[in-house]
């Protein structure tokens, strides 16, 4: 039953990764709801999930293994304990209620089968499906948001509430309380499903709450990590998974951890969304943000502490932390200003190497997808028209659990 997982680049053959792909919980977006709920746009729920059934496919045509969060937490979530346990600290992080109306809620899911806890956890819960619950005024004045328990809309960008690092586990805290239950869900899993149960944590949510997103982790190489400075993570947390990852005792491998500041913005929300490594020494990058990054590199200095210097740009960066004279920057939108901010938009930069020069990347995106292809690498276009609203792309998409080494 366990599961093997180790990701040691960004390009290796990726042979086994975790998805989620987007339900019930996409039909319950209002309007009203959509800043809080961190998307742009209401989807069409239908086409989302074909969207991403072809992504999936397109997955497994090169050769990936692919595990669905549903049915992992369908597992866990059948041991009566764990989903006790789990409820208990949902609700009480979650639900502003009185005493009586959190029991009620407990008892639902308690009540329920694994499936259909498994699906309260995701779409959330409506006033209507408690059984025995008097009338409120919310019932009349929608004023409130409708939900007893939020659905998570964001759930389909599996790279965030968790990442794995070699052969570690990084449990993230996500910075805004519309996804933290996302979090907890992967914490679940990667603590307690047999195929996971054991493995080292390298950030662990449960006891540090310091903000810190997969999205801003990319594995460079067994030896460097790249960590975005951002909107969702701060330095703080960087500064403690860097300590972690540079022990001398933690048998990572890693020397060397960057940490890169990005703009704040909401359309720079990861590192990702800026820079993906599309081979072993090339990154599709938005042009914007070359000249605006600032790098740390992060190494092990004396006495178990930590040594920093700051490095001269992103470029020479990423070269020195590969081993390398030089890498390659090939330029979202061809280096055009106007069209790489059209495409930005549309997360152009957000590829998923599926192996070293091969990547799955949005059809929209015409023109950096023609400069990848101009600089060797071959592109698998999807279509993700509904899929880009909530403002992802394929990797923001898709958790790597095990990849070839390179």
């Amino acid at each position: 039953m366990r599961k093997e997982i180790c990701v040691a680049s960004e390009t290796g053959c990726l042979r086994r990764v975790l998805l989620h792909r987007p339900g019930a919980e996409m039909e319950h977006l209002l309007p009203r709801q959509l800043g809080d709920m961190l998307f742009e746009d209401i989807p069409w729920a239908a086409r989302m999930a074909e969207e991403h059934d072809a992504f999936a496919a397109a997955l497994r045509s090169c050769g990936a293994e692919v595990l669905y969060l549903s049915d992992l937490l369908r597992d866990v979530l059948a041991d009566n304990a764990l989903a006790a346990a789990f409820a208990d600290e949902v609700l009480a992080s979650e639900v502003g209620r009185e005493e009586e109306e959190i029991s009620r809620l407990r008892a639902l899911f308690l009540a329920a089968d694994a499936e259909t806890r498994a699906a309260y956890a995701v779409c959330g819960v409506l006033p209507r499906q408690v059984p025995g619950r008097p009338p409120r005024l919310a019932d009349y004045l929608e004023i409130e948001p409708s939900h007893l328990l939020d659905p998570l809309p964001n759930l389909y960008f599996m790279r965030d509430p968790a990442a794995v690092v070699g052969r570690g586990v990084v449990l993230s805290a996500m910075n805004t309380q519309a996804r933290q239950r996302e979090a907890r869900l992967l914490a679940l899993i990667f603590r307690h499903h047999p195929a996971f149960a054991g493995l080292p944590l390298l950030y662990d949510n449960s006891r540090c709450r310091m903000p810190i997103e997969g999205g801003d982790v990319l594995v460079l190489s067994p030896q460097a990590v790249a960590v975005g400075c951002s909107a969702r993570t701060n330095l703080h947390a960087i500064d403690y998974l860097a300590r972690r990852l540079l022990a001398a005792d933690a048998a990572t491998g890693v020397r060397t951890v960057l940490a890169v500041e990005i703009p704040q913005e909401r359309a720079f929300m990861h590192l990702d969304t800026v820079m993906t490594m599309v081979d072993a020494e090339s990154f599709l990058v938005y042009p914007h943000v070359v000249e605006r990054v600032n790098v740390v590199a992060i190494m092990r200095g004396a006495q178990g502490g930590l040594r920093y210097r700051r490095c001269r740009d992103i470029r020479s960066a990423l070269a020195d932390a590969l081993g390398l004279p030089d890498v390659r920057l090939i330029l979202s939108g061809g280096g055009d200003a106007r069209i790489a901010a059209r495409e930005q938009w549309n997360d152009a930069t957000n590829t998923l190497a599926v192996a070293p020069g091969k990547v799955i990347v949005y059809n929209r995106n015409t023109v950096s997808n023609r400069c990848l292809r101009q600089a060797g690498i071959e592109t698998i276009e999807i279509e993700g028209s509904e899929l880009v609203r909530g403002r992802g792309g394929p990797r923001c998409m898709s958790m790597p659990l095990l990849r070839d080494p390179l």
